[in-house]
């Protein structure tokens, strides 16, 4: 069993940072990727960003040069530095754990609000 926590989500305004966190605890096997996936009001959950354990990143274009993902595989921990935020940015972000078998879990979600 995978267990997924985030943190980190707020408000803030227009131009602001904020960072999230998502600690994943349980029978974690090597070779995963983690990753931020975001759902605004009235949309489908969008990627945002991956990263694989060995450090290969992607980024949706809309985040690209204001987001960055990391992650600390000792603690199996993956962050999102969100800077230069954007009233578009607003939505409910869910941390993912892919494994090489297909198998995929999720957190349960954190809001992040920006306000113009």
């Amino acid at each position: 069993q995978v267990q997924l926590v985030e943190s980190g989500g707020g408000l803030v305004q227009a131009g602001g940072s904020l960072r999230l966190s998502c600690a994943a605890s349980g029978s974690i096997f090597s070779g995963n990727t983690m990753g931020w996936y975001r759902q605004g009001p009235g949309k489908q959950r969008d990627l945002v960003a991956t990263i694989t354990s060995g450090g290969w990143t992607n980024y949706a274009d809309s985040v690209k040069g204001r987001f960055t993902i990391s992650r600390d595989n000792a603690r199996n921990t993956v962050y999102l530095q969100m800077n230069s935020l954007k009233p578009e940015d607003t939505a409910v972000y869910y941390c993912n754990l892919l494994f090489t078998t297909g198998r995929a879990y999720w957190g349960q979600g954190t809001q992040v609000t920006v306000s113009s």
